[in-house]
């Protein structure tokens, strides 16, 4: 495959020249300017993929009046992403253990910013939600790739510090891209902010072609798509590995849920807020950022059943405190539902090692699709328990799930440690 060949001639290239020393060819550490460079693009990169991915959650309103549509139509501007995305990781990942890691990098990044300076274009609402699926596609080329590409590279001992960053940004581009999503549409338009993404994403390309190294480690896997497909038929017949999947879908059910309907809620009585306010609650984001390690040093004092248990008691207080309508206490609420979201589902995705003894990679990514299809039901189905029970009805609803869940859950089986 050109691919192959294209990422293991630097390697053999290596080899070949004398005056190369044996340190060159050892995976990258901190004092590698080369650890650095893999480290940056795969942070910007992040950051822009999130960013992208999100970027339409706060416009759900704009969407519903300007294109005179419903709020479930309006969310399939994401939760049709959002299944590209699935689509993706599913058939790049298997591509990706074949044919490279840069080449799917590089190429999502350019496939998430071409629909941005097309659809401005378009007064289709159709075709809109037709970009944007592709674009969802394009945008799993990058978690489809560069935890492999990172664990490839770099050196065992400083592989967490690039990890580390890595996944911090993803966070961060999601906050960024929602902030921003509402501060440019309300003063400019949402157009705009697509031109600015646009604008960002080609500058990130290039800066991939600039910095980012070719692989030296890859190993094209000799395996079959047969086998790959058997890892997944594995998992999805193991019932403690199901229960897991679960909580990724309800977890994540329940935390979009909030955020998709938060901004049709503070636009109306007794708010009547505007989007560039509305998009400031989105700085609850930042939370993930520290939930997540916290999580991590937490379950090494205390068992991780009992932390994340106390991460999803504190998701569902968090909701609760949606149900007041004095701004400060939603203010409040929403630093508790990320705390807790970010919480429990760093320690159940950790937690899936330590229930599979094979086919570790496959049971990842399958949790990473439960926890995507979470993102697409609580964007999109919920509409009809929105629109008949109101914003009272569907916060009880989301605050209840995770704990009758848990509930049915911890009565079947101990999951987790």
């Amino acid at each position: 495959m050109v691919w192959k060949r294209e990422e293991t001639d630097t390697s053999k290239n290596l080899n070949k020249k004398g005056g190369m020393t044996l340190a060159l060819q050892q995976p990258y550490t901190p004092k590698d300017r080369s650890f650095w460079q893999i480290t940056l693009s795969l942070t910007l990169a992040s950051f822009f993929i999130f960013a992208s991915m999100y970027a339409v959650q706060p416009l759900f309103p704009v969407y519903v009046e300007e294109f005179n549509i419903s709020i479930s139509a309006a969310s399939l501007s994401l939760s049709l992403t959002i299944t590209g995305l699935i689509v993706g990781l599913i058939v790049l990942g298997f591509f990706s253990d074949r044919h490279g890691r840069t080449s799917f990098i590089k190429a999502s990044v350019a496939g998430a910013t071409i629909p941005f300076l097309i659809i401005p274009w378009t007064d289709s609402f159709f075709l809109l939600i037709c970009l944007r699926f592709i674009q969802g596609v394009a945008l799993a080329g990058l978690p489809a790739a560069a935890l492999a590409y990172l664990h490839e590279e770099i050196d065992s001992g400083s592989v967490h510090v690039a990890t580390a960053l890595y996944i911090s940004s993803n966070a961060l581009g999601g906050m960024v891209g929602r902030v921003m999503a509402g501060t440019m549409t309300d003063f400019f338009s949402w157009h705009t902010y697509f031109y600015m993404l646009g604008g960002l994403g080609t500058v990130m390309f290039l800066l991939m072609l600039r910095l980012l190294p070719a692989s030296r480690f890859f190993e094209s896997s000799e395996l079959s798509f047969r086998h790959d497909l058997h890892g997944f038929s594995y998992h999805l017949r193991n019932p403690r590995l199901l229960l897991i999947f679960g909580l990724g879908i309800i977890f994540q059910t329940s935390f979009t849920g909030v955020w998709t309907y938060l901004p049709f809620h503070l636009q109306e009585a007794p708010f009547f807020l505007s989007l560039a306010t509305i998009s400031l609650f989105y700085f609850a984001y930042g939370l993930g950022v520290v939930g997540s390690p916290l999580a991590g040093w937490l379950a090494g004092h205390f068992p991780l059943s009992s932390v994340r248990l106390t991460g999803i008691f504190v998701l569902c207080t968090g909701i609760f405190l949606m149900l007041f309508d004095a701004v400060w206490i939603i203010s409040i609420g929403l630093a508790l539902l990320c705390l807790g979201f970010f919480t429990a589902h760093s320690l159940t995705a950790s937690s899936i090692g330590d229930l599979v003894t094979h086919h570790k990679g496959s049971a990842s990514s399958l949790y990473l699709v439960s926890y995507y299809i979470g993102v697409v039901t609580g964007s999109s189905m919920l509409g009809p328990l929105y629109n008949s029970q109101g914003w009272p009805g569907l916060m009880i609803f989301l605050a209840l799930l995770p704990l009758i869940y848990i509930i049915i859950v911890r009565s079947k089986v101990k999951i987790g440690n």
